[in-house]
């Protein structure tokens, strides 16, 4: 009898719409500095200060709630869907 090869290669087109590109990985390293950008600000301002209470909580919300999503949903628009020009 003949052995079959599996070919682990193959991935479902499911699995293939999941993956993350190198674009992701380059808004996810901004959406990280971002963040710590943001508790360096906390960190060096005075107790009361309006970097601390204020800048710094806005720039950590911009991190943590903005850029990291967009990170994680970005999907280039794929043209092959659409008809060629003639």
């Amino acid at each position: 009898m003949a052995k079959v090869k599996k070919d682990g290669t193959k991935h479902s087109p499911f699995i293939k719409q999941l993956t993350l590109k190198n674009t992701n990985f380059l808004i996810f390293g901004i959406g990280i500095l971002t963040i710590i950008i943001g508790y360096f600000i906390m960190a060096s301002g005075d107790t009361y200060s309006f970097r601390t209470l204020t800048l710094a909580p806005i720039v950590l919300l911009i991190g943590y709630l903005i850029i990291i999503p967009i990170a994680i949903l970005y999907r280039k628009k794929n043209n092959t869907d659409s008809e060629p020009k003639k």
